[in-house]
């Protein structure tokens, strides 16, 4: 029997498509599969490389030598080369050894459809399949009810190296936090989980944003079906899983991507376009078709075959833009004489369309910070077709807001109102996410301005301030706890900080948070439309607050959020009610559970027909100091 035999998965058709860039489906045809031929079990082997005069299946099975497993190219331009290997069993290790026609180079690269990866450093890919019973059936379902742009949107960031470790600083395996992490975050009462980077990754120090096996999971924490077992456990839970993506830029890796065939592949050839600045890392090519279905296709995979519920698309802003991080004649401008990447936008809209086409109930989430138009806006309309995007603007002014001492407070309240002159024209997410708590930047607990107690009120008023700001919310790991020093990623957590009252006030806070959240439609139901939101009072800066209402589709559901940024008690504060009734305390930062002085605004309220902030109707309440009240309207 011949070493390669000659085999293939692919069809005129899906030859045609590929061509075409509009085949979404590569990972079943690309890569090895574990398949029967004239009753022979063995691997189909099959790999893109189109400048090659030869592509050898190199592995542990014939001592890594060149030319004893050669791979056969097609007869149809597409560059394809493929063949099966007869008795050859899951868990085989194997490159691809490429010996280009361009002047006789030899590249040495794992496959870029290898559904599993040696463990780093070591960089071979590993015959796998993805055969796992499913038990998220009720999840899978519902998913559309639980993940809709008008439904509770609480997401806790999480790097997995580093949320907790075991002894000897251990990595925790999938198994072990399909325990640990899916019942901490039911504690906690997110509505979902967002993982930085699961896909294999060279680095630590790149967190995960540096890929090079796009369609497998790290075996840092185990095989691919344990990966699926913590996707399942967290479904089976109730919560939603979001997965970092990152297609705007891969690592130069020797085994990698780059330079896959001896010719510029995946990357653009143009080192304008095709070289990324900041991370000395390759940005792949958007204008050619199959790298546009090598992506797409690699999205569509994480939400079919692990059942992901949604993708947070890292860097965007770095794709849009040709001159992003690039001085004068270091970039050229697009056809029209602008600045914007227009094979970039048009991927992004074809992704997003893909993605919204063939799964209901998923949503594709932005890491956009400049003010490019209609990013979560539907393409029909002009937009990119994203879900949301992440409200970096109210992020960095909140967050600088914060850090002033309350008693300059007064003078900077246009820092905490500006963000809803534009808070509507977009899909917002607000984000506390893991790059605010890095690089020098501090912990968000220790971002906060005063002495011990107040940093803590701060830490309470800001997350309730959040938690009732229009948009979805997004929080790192630690810091519903206050973790005190920055994120590393080479250790857990401080866990131990739980023993202290004021982390453990901390915890409740944002647990009781995310479900005065999920309890009350008016703070979720119109999250992304001016309709969901009402000033009763923005221009009290010398007292330094604000007050507001959020509604939702029943009125009477509606609530009063009342926010005091400094930390004088304030008496008697009388605010403007759009109708008689009364109101009742809901929630409150200050509360002694949570390490809050206690004072609170205790039994049913009456408001009475004294005229104020321009309404007929008004009420008197006790602000504590550094404190969110919220109340229902009765």
């Amino acid at each position: 029997m011949p070493n390669v035999i000659t085999h293939s998965l692919f069809t005129d058709f899906d030859i045609d498509l590929f061509k075409a860039g509009k085949h979404y489906k590569l990972y079943e045809k690309l890569g090895a599969h574990l398949v029967e031929v004239n009753g022979v079990k063995g691997v189909y082997f099959a790999v893109w490389a189109p400048t090659a005069q030869s592509v050898s299946v190199v592995g542990d099975f014939n001592y890594w030598t060149q030319g004893e497993h050669l791979l056969q190219v097609r007869w149809d331009s597409s560059g394809i080369w493929e063949g099966f290997i007869p008795n050859l069993a899951k868990g085989s290790i194997y490159k691809y050894k490429i010996q280009s026609n361009i002047n006789g180079v030899v590249t040495e690269k794992a496959d870029p459809f290898s559904l599993y990866c040696e463990k780093p450093p070591h960089t071979a890919s590993v015959v796998w399949d993805l055969d796992y019973n499913w038990k998220d059936t009720k999840w899978m379902e519902t998913r559309q009810e639980n993940n809709s742009l008008d439904k509770p949107y609480s997401v806790y960031e999480v790097h997995l190296g580093s949320w907790k470790r075991a002894d000897n600083n251990r990595f925790l395996t999938y198994l072990e936090l399909a325990d640990d992490l899916v019942n901490y975050v039911k504690e906690t009462g997110f509505t979902h989980v967002e993982f930085m980077p699961v896909m294999e990754y060279p680095y630590d120090p790149s967190w995960g944003y540096q890929l090079v096996g796009y369609f497998a999971p790290t075996s840092r924490f185990g095989k691919p079906q344990d990966f699926m077992v913590l996707v399942d456990k967290l479904h089976q839970a109730g919560i939603g899983v979001i997965l970092d993506w990152v297609p705007s830029h891969f690592p130069d890796d020797a085994h990698g991507l780059g330079f896959f065939d001896g010719s510029h592949l995946y990357e653009h050839p143009d080192r304008r376009k095709g070289y990324h600045p900041d991370w000395k890392s390759l940005v792949f090519n958007y204008g050619r078709n199959e790298v546009r279905a090598f992506l797409i296709s690699n999205a569509v995979f994480w939400l079919s075959q692990y059942h992901a519920d949604g993708l947070r698309v890292d860097a965007v802003a770095s794709m849009l833009y040709l001159d992003y991080s690039r001085k004068d004649g270091e970039w050229e401008p697009n056809i029209y004489g602008g600045n914007e990447n227009l094979e970039t936008i048009s991927f992004l809209k074809e992704f997003n369309e893909v993605i919204y086409a063939n799964f209901d109930g998923v949503q594709t989430i932005a890491e956009e910070s400049t003010s490019f138009p209609m990013v979560s806006r539907p393409t029909f309309a002009g937009g990119l077709g994203f879900g949301m995007k992440w409200m970096m603007g109210w992020m960095h002014d909140t967050l600088e807001y914060f850090q002033k001492d309350s008693i300059y407070r007064k003078y900077h309240q246009n820092d905490l109102t500006f963000s809803m002159t534009y808070a509507f024209t977009e899909n917002f997410m607000l984000p506390f996410s893991h790059d605010e708590v890095v690089y020098g930047k501090q912990s968000i607990a220790n971002k906060m301005t005063g002495d011990e107690w107040q940093k803590f009120a701060n830490l309470r008023l800001l997350y309730g301030y959040m938690f009732t700001h229009p948009g979805t919310k997004l929080l790192f790991m630690g810091s519903e706890f206050g973790q005190s020093d920055e994120w590393n990623f080479e250790k857990s957590l401080d866990w131990h900080l739980l023993q202290y009252d004021y982390h453990k006030g901390i915890k409740q806070t944002i647990t009781d948070l995310n479900q005065l959240y999920k309890n009350n439609p008016a703070l979720y139901e119109k999250q992304f439309s001016g309709e969901g939101f009402e000033w009763i009072n923005y221009s009290d800066h010398q007292n330094a607050v604000l007050s507001y209402i959020r509604k939702g589709n029943d009125e009477k559901e509606n609530l009063v959020v009342v926010c005091n940024f400094t930390p004088v008690v304030r008496e008697n504060y009388r605010i403007g009610i759009p109708k008689k009734g009364k109101l009742k305390e809901i929630f409150n930062t200050d509360s002694s559970l949570y390490g809050g002085s206690g004072i609170t605004n205790s039994g049913t309220l009456k408001v009475d027909s004294s005229p104020y902030d321009g309404r007929d109707y008004s009420i008197e309440l006790t602000l504590p100091p550094l404190s969110v009240t919220v109340y229902s309207i009765a």
